[in-house]
Order: structure tokens, then sequence, then C-alpha cells
């Protein structure tokens, strides 16, 4: 593994170009990345990590109290921590893109890294939003619902037929929309780039701003391409999410390598 990381030896914090991109670029991300995944399929490995935690939240929620109101925002919530949790598929794809052998074994790979420790933080940095994002959201319930639903049902009937539930809907898409701009600006580009090079984690995230700024209409597609494929990927039962976001993983590496120069 050594000559793997050669690229890191020698520290720089000197900022990167960024291209400017366009649909052509988001659709060979995406092309690039089902072909990673065809290539090294991961799909067993998301399901004994998702579904475990999938079942236990979903059965937590279907038995009413607390957590039925935020059964929705941590489903959501996937997008946010998601760049973080691909990291070892970025792996996957730099090692196939050098023409080295690849296989789900070298996900792993990621711990021996000489980045890991700024991995890390980034991914304290990402889990820290998304607290915030379910601390938000159980505000926004105590603040137009507020009486918890005994089931799904009747959060859906209480969201979907009720003022409140409808200023709930409004607010908590708003509230959302907000946190998941903030997580794409700083991490599309960042965690990939962290893998990639030898910088600091305040040049990673500079750079991934600079990339979306220089990029608002695409970046913004990708964010609802993004939100589209993890919804479908959520039905039914969350079993598409472990084909989902394998190849949003990989195409998100190949997406930081369009961007940034």
């Amino acid at each position: 593994m050594a000559k793997a990381w050669t690229t890191h030896a020698t520290a720089t914090d000197t900022p990167p170009a960024v291209r400017r991109i366009g649909i052509a670029d988001l659709r060979e991300a995406l092309a690039r990345g089902l072909d990673d995944f065809l290539a090294t399929p991961t799909q067993l490995a998301f399901l004994c990590v998702l579904y475990p935690v999938v079942g236990l939240v979903a059965a937590r929620a279907m038995s009413g109290g607390d957590m039925v109101p935020l059964l929705f925002p941590l489903v959501a919530g996937l997008s946010l921590v998601g760049p973080v949790a691909a990291v070892g598929l970025y792996e996957i794809s730099r090692r196939r893109e050098a023409g080295q052998p690849a296989s789900w074994r070298n996900a792993f790979d990621v711990l021996r890294s000489p980045a890991v420790f700024s991995i890390a933080a980034m991914g304290v940095l990402v889990m820290a939003i998304f607290v915030a994002w379910l601390f938000a959201a159980r505000a926004i319930f105590a603040a137009t619902i507020a009486t918890a639903p005994a089931s799904v049902t009747e959060l859906a009937h209480l969201a979907f037929s009720t003022p409140e539930g409808q200023r709930l809907i409004l607010i908590g898409n708003g509230v959302g929309l907000l946190f998941a701009v903030a997580v794409l600006m700083l991490t599309v580009v960042s965690v990939p780039m962290l893998l990639d090079r030898n910088v600091g984690i305040g040049t990673a995230i500079q750079t991934s701003i600079r990339a979306c700024l220089a990029n608002p209409v695409t970046m913004a597609i990708w964010g609802l391409l993004v939100a589209a494929l993890l919804l479908l990927g959520s039905l039914p039962a969350f079993i598409g999410l472990a084909v989902v976001m394998p190849l949003l993983g990989h195409a998100t590496w190949h997406l930081y390598r369009r961007v940034v120069d």
C-alpha cells in the first residue's frame, strides 16, 4: 500500500483551481459511478450495515411514542451523512481510476490513509450538523403539531389534513433544504479531495465551497438528483438504498475529479 499513498508525502495547502461543469458532466459521473458499482458491487455490505439500523429505527417508530416525529428527519438525514459514509467507495473508485486492483475490501484501506484524521474530523462535523438537524426537526414539530402521534399513520394524517401539519411540512422542508445545501457545499468536493490530495481540511472545505459557487445550477441539480434517488431507494422498505448509496458514492468521486483541476 505504500505506493498508493505517495501523493500524500508532501503537505500543501495551495487551493486547486475549480472547473465549470454542466449536465453532461453529471451524466458522465453517474455513468462512471455505475460502472464502478457493477465492477465492484458492495450492496451486500450496505445491506448488512443499513438494514439493522433502519430496522431498529423503523420498529421503534412503528411502536409509537417520541420517535415517530423523527422517522422522516432520520431518513432524510441520510443525505447529510452520506458524503462521509461513502469514503470507502471513493477509495475503490480512486484505485480503479489509477488502474489498481479494487474490491470491496479496499474500502477499508482508508483507515491507513494519511488523511484518516482529517476525514474523521469531517465526519465529526457532519454528525454535528446531523444532530442539529434532528434538534431543529423536533423543535419544528413541537411548534406546529406538538402532540406526539401514536403511529406513523396518524402522523401522516395530521401532516396532510391539518393546518398545523401543513405548516410542519412547509417549515420542515424549508429548514431541511438549508441543512442539505450547507452539507452539499461543505462536503461534495472536500471529502474525496482529502483522500486524493495532501491538503488541510480548511483548504478542502474552501475548495468545495468554491466549486459550488462556480457551478450553482449544476450543483443544485446534483443535490436534487441525490435527494430524488435516495427517496426512490427508500421505497419500498429501504431496500433500494443498498444500490443507490454505493452508486452515489462512486459518482461523487467522479464528480469531484471533473470539477477540481
